[in-house]
């Protein structure tokens, strides 16, 4: 598949340097972010595949250069980042060559999977609260020491109905709290979850940046985003830019990967990057536990 957005161009530190001196020497900013992020022309450009991660360390600059390549191609977003006053005088000068981004493309950072899983939460409270207070409408309706209401009219018939089915044992607590209940109960766990909001979210024909997406989620549910993400590109027609330390997550199929801790950036496999080749250590030294 043709990616969406086939190159992103930074800006040359020769352009950098421009744009402060003239635009920004004379005022008080704390700060020139994003300038100087890619100073030094260690990144120039950025060139697609459908699925294209950017790997490096805290502070290497994966998260800026999501944002950026996001603001410019227009996609929308739930949460906010880190946009600095200079943020879109660097993003105007930056240049794209992109085919017309479809219009459900969107970016997803972990930010936005904690949200999904704390509007769970409360609604899983809720239901719980419901819960508590049908066992109580329940307890006393069943209760023997309260004497029983007989039927007056047809019109209270459902109402008789239902409290002599509890007084008599017909109906059982958690019976009476199943037919009552209003809603569905979410027994997923926050991994569970985490893996829903992706499934749920992610559609056919567009770009997804993806900021982080193993937050959250367990090396089995890691697995199973790396095979979804794998399909949605294979089989879907989506263009996924990823930032990630995952292994698991690193390891997809076709991906390109740019090291963002190398000078100049260069892209690299899976296996010759360093957190990868961390992990490849560890349990090498410890091989014979595992016999």
């Amino acid at each position: 598949m043709r990616p969406y957005i086939e190159s992103f161009t930074l800006l040359t530190n020769r352009e950098e340097l421009d744009y402060i001196w003239d635009e920004v020497k004379m005022t008080c900013y704390d700060t020139f972010y994003p300038f100087k992020i890619f100073m030094d022309d260690r990144l120039p450009r950025v060139d697609f595949e459908p699925i294209t991660i950017f790997y490096g360390g805290n502070g290497s600059g994966k998260s800026t250069l999501l944002n950026m390549i996001a603001e410019k191609a227009g996609v929308k977003r739930t949460s906010p980042f880190n946009r600095s006053v200079l943020f879109p005088e660097y993003v105007k000068r930056t240049k794209m060559s992109a085919r017309e981004i479809p219009y459900n493309s969107r970016v997803m950072t972990s930010d936005d999977v904690f949200e999904h899983i704390l509007k769970v939460r409360n609604i899983n409270s809720r239901v719980d609260n419901r819960r508590d207070e049908l066992l109580e409408e329940y307890y006393d309706i069943a209760d023997p020491l309260k004497p029983s209401v007989g039927l007056r009219s047809l019109a209270e018939y459902d109402e008789w109905k239902r409290k002599s089915d509890i007084r008599s044992g017909k109906t059982s607590a958690s019976r009476y709290v199943r037919q009552n209940m209003r809603g569905n109960i979410d027994m997923h766990s926050n991994g569970e979850n985490a893996m829903l909001y992706f499934v749920d979210n992610i559609t056919e024909d567009a770009v997804y940046l993806l900021d982080e997406p193993e937050n959250s989620l367990s090396i089995e549910y890691q697995l199973r985003l790396k095979t979804f993400l794998e399909d949605s590109a294979r089989h879907f027609g989506c263009q996924l830019i990823i930032t990630t330390h995952s292994p698991i997550l690193l390891s997809m199929k076709g991906a390109k990967i740019y090291d963002l801790d190398e000078f100049p950036v260069c892209t690299k496999k899976w296996t010759e990057l360093e957190n990868v080749r961390k992990y490849f250590e560890f349990f090498e030294e410890r091989r014979e536990e595992f016999i």
